[in-house]
């Protein structure tokens, strides 16, 4: 089969599980579908690996990294003066976490130390894939990053719609 007919019909796959998980009300649940759906077919055997045109994956970040940009307005700058606090305890705690969980799961299970840190770090699946890629494990990196991307979109929601009415918060607050 033709590469350009393997990523079409990756698409095609990632396109159908993503507009199906969209009826599901999951947050994010395109995102989930797709790399569900792309990720069932590439498993599957049935069709050939993705060899993606040069350039594709840093096309693709950079039109992520622009939608999210566009997210960031005055009001998100107003918010972080309220916010920087915990914003810097998140990040140093996820960082310092990272690393503790690679280094014992590089001694533990005996993975690669460069899949384990990287795997472990927190960011983005496609951002940590890129960087796993400049040291030759990106496929492993993106591996990791996409099961601890699936749980997260999966449970955190639901795990939030349980705790926060716990909390006596209104969750839409």
């Amino acid at each position: 089969m033709p590469p350009f007919a393997s990523l079409l019909l990756y698409l095609l796959g990632g396109t159908a599980l993503g507009l199906f998980m969209l009826m599901t009300g999951i947050p994010a649940a395109p995102l989930a579908g797709a790399i569900l759906g792309a990720g069932l077919l590439s498993i599957s055997g049935l069709i050939q690996i993705a060899e993606w045109p040069p350039g594709t994956k840093t096309a693709l970040g950079i039109g992520v990294g622009t939608v999210i940009g566009t997210g960031i307005n005055r009001e998100t700058l107003g918010q972080l003066q309220m916010l920087w606090k915990p914003a810097l305890l998140i990040t140093i705690t996820l960082v310092i976490t990272g690393i503790l969980l690679g280094f014992l799961t590089s001694r533990l299970l005996g993975l690669d130390p460069v899949v384990a840190f990287l795997g472990a770090a927190p960011g983005g699946t496609i951002g940590m894939s890129l960087v796993g890629a400049e040291f030759g494990v990106g496929a492993a990196v993106a591996a990791l990053h996409a099961v601890r991307l699936m749980t997260v979109l999966l449970l955190i929601p639901a795990i939030v719609k349980f705790i926060v009415p716990l909390t006596g918060m209104d969750i839409n607050s």
